[in-house]
């Protein structure tokens, strides 16, 4: 099996880097849109009351439906209802990057709605601006906290980007299964693409593991 399994690669190599080469690039898309403009979202809701509302009321619709739904649902029905063509890649990254900003969005907004005051009376003690107690002390002490949350979000989100081969994405489990309709050896094949997750996904878990273990701790204790 493991000589079978090496053989697919060596034979099938520039079509798998082809794939996983469409995966990273739109899970890049994903990930900056999500953690630049979630954490933005994040913080405009903790400051707006009526945003912090909306924002809970996107991420109950958004957890409750299945990516896989969401997707089908806006490049099939959505894009025949109001008569236009988009891309699938197009399709794909601007559903997976909503989906990623609501979700840094809560976990920003969450760190920052349960951050102690008392550090920020200690430095308003001090003589700090408001600026510069947000700069100096809440924002390390919360990115601190959010990080591996974060990390593993960005995981989810990069397993998640196999849903795009519903709608015709030519990222790496599409190209998989035309793998598969060829030779038709599934265990083989998949395991190959279990590997390639392995090599991308286990360093960034095993990171937001180590992170979380050095620097998460609960802010409320004196």
């Amino acid at each position: 099996m493991l000589h079978t399994i090496i053989q697919i690669f060596v034979q099938y190599q520039e079509g798998l880097m082809s794939g996983l080469a469409v995966s990273l690039k739109l899970i890049a898309i994903v990930w900056i849109s999500g953690l630049f403009i979630g954490t933005f979202i994040g913080w405009y809701a903790h400051r707006k009351l009526l945003a912090g509302y909306c924002l809970k009321l996107g991420w109950l619709l958004v957890s409750s439906v299945p990516v896989l739904v969401i997707l089908f649902w806006l490049h099939f029905p959505l894009q025949k209802i109001i008569g236009i063509v988009v891309d699938p890649f197009i399709t794909a990254a601007s559903a997976l990057s909503v989906i990623n900003i609501i979700f840094v969005s809560i976990i920003i907004k969450n760190a920052l709605d349960d951050f102690p005051e008392q550090y920020a009376i200690a430095g308003r003690v001090t003589g700090l601006s408001e600026k510069e107690i947000f700069f100096s002390i809440k924002f390390p002490l919360i990115i601190r906290s959010v990080i591996p949350q974060l990390l593993f979000l960005q995981v989810a989100m990069l397993q998640a980007t196999i849903f795009a081969s519903l709608i015709s994405v030519e990222e790496i489990f599409r190209v998989a299964q035309r793998i598969n309709s060829l030779i038709y050896k599934p265990v083989e094949i998949y395991t190959v693409l279990a590997m390639l997750f392995l090599a991308v996904c286990l360093p960034l878990n095993y990171l937001a593991y180590w992170l979380k273990n050095k620097y998460t701790r609960n802010l409320s204790e004196k």
